[in-house]
């Protein structure tokens, strides 16, 4: 949604971009909801009168129906951005038969229908709404900004040693031969020229992604790490890891608690939250990502991965119904179902690290030539003509 309002900022409309928290308590539920449509019809009657009232879907509870009560107040036109199904993601905590989910399905086809133009991030999506829904959309995939990019080694160096001033894994090894380099894990500068190369024997760098939520089981990476500790232990010449994993999120104390039950002589894991300018910058650092986004309704693509993308880096990114309209397997990257095979994916990417051949770099060099569109371009391309319809 903020990229929505900075391409509409970009074309000379005028935006007012409002949002609401979520809590998770269910018994609190009901009033929250009561709550929450109170205090948003308020400040959208409050508002200059818009021309279109563009809403992102989930969180549409309560937020559809009271966008539509606004249009008709309004006269304005509404269009509804779906990005999954919000009782989807419902019942992963309650499961697909409890009332509040059913309600929740009844009123999102319900309310869904009385919007003027529809979004959608998958043509999955698109035909789903179509023939469940009879709601007729537009599909506007996801692509990334256009500073998610590969990062230059200077910058690489500098955030290295920015990280390794509070996470212990970007902190050197080893010490350096000469007394005037400055060294993190994967990076050394020579401080008379500012000459920056990679660290000989450096770690592979490995990233995910996360809002620590039931739809992404994390247990899958760490047992793949087990197994790449063995291979390793085994003696198969794998590089070690350092594998960040960022993010907030209601699981992450869950997880962080099964990180540190494990003993890895070979593997280091941290999970920082990183700085918005500096998460782009670690993606296009990184030698691979790794994305467990399982959808809650099979329809959405995860925005990490094309964010990853952006910054030609290759994905190893669990299957899910209709992840091939963003990963293509053998291509830019790589789709396990299990920790098994996610963890002979490791050892075959990584195998010989850090040579400039095989796999991996064949993934790569297909992200840098497939020239895939950013995100304003998609948007002007799609989401314009739209809104000229009217005007």
């Amino acid at each position: 949604m903020q990229y929505h309002a900075l391409s509409l900022a970009r074309h000379g409309r005028g935006v007012a971009l409002l949002g609401y928290l979520l809590g998770p308590k269910l018994l609190q539920y009901v009033i929250k909801v009561i709550v929450q449509a109170i205090q948003l019809l308020y400040t959208m009657l409050k508002i200059d009168q818009p021309s279109y009232i563009l809403l992102q879907n989930p969180p549409g509870l309560p937020s559809i129906a009271v966008a539509w009560v606004a249009c008709l107040f309004w006269r304005s036109k509404l269009i509804i951005d779906w990005h999954n199904y919000g009782y989807t993601i419902m019942s992963l905590s309650h499961g697909r038969n409890h009332p509040l989910v059913q309600i929740a399905k009844w009123y999102e086809k319900l309310f869904g229908r009385l919007s003027d133009y529809n979004l959608c991030v998958t043509n999955a999506m698109k035909e789903d709404l179509w023939v469940n829904c009879n709601i007729k959309a537009v599909t506007l995939y996801d692509k990334p900004a256009s500073y998610f990019k590969e990062t230059p080694l200077e910058l690489q160096h500098q955030l290295y040693m920015k990280l390794a001033k509070d996470y212990e894994p970007f902190k050197p090894r080893t010490e350096s031969v000469s007394s005037n380099a400055e060294m993190s894990a994967f990076t050394e500068m020579d401080e008379k020229n500012g000459h920056v190369i990679k660290t000989r024997g450096r770690p592979a760098l490995l990233i995910s992604s996360t809002s620590w939520t039931e739809d992404e089981d994390f247990s899958v990476l760490l047992k793949a790490l087990e197994d790449y500790e063995r291979y390793i232990n085994e003696g198969v010449k794998l590089p070690s890891l350092v594998c960040v994993i960022t993010g907030k999120g209601p699981l992450k104390d869950y997880y962080n608690r099964l990180i540190n039950k494990l003993h890895f002589k070979h593997i280091q894991i941290c999970t920082p939250w990183l700085e918005a300018e500096d998460y782009p910058l670690l993606l296009g650092s990184a030698d691979l990502g790794v994305c467990l986004h399982k959808s809650s309704s099979g329809l959405d693509l995860p925005m990490k991965v094309v964010d990853m993308f952006g910054c030609c880096l290759p994905v190893c990114a669990i299957h899910f119904e209709c992840l091939h309209e963003l990963v293509k397997h053998n291509e830019n990257g790589l789709i396990f179902r299990d920790s098994n095979e996610l963890a002979e994916q490791l050892k075959m990417l990584f195998l010989g690290f850090p040579k400039l051949e095989g796999k991996l770099h064949n993934f790569r060099k297909n992200l840098r030539v497939s020239k895939q569109l950013r995100w304003d371009e998609s948007w002007d391309q799609t989401v314009l003509p739209l809104l000229g319809q009217n005007d």
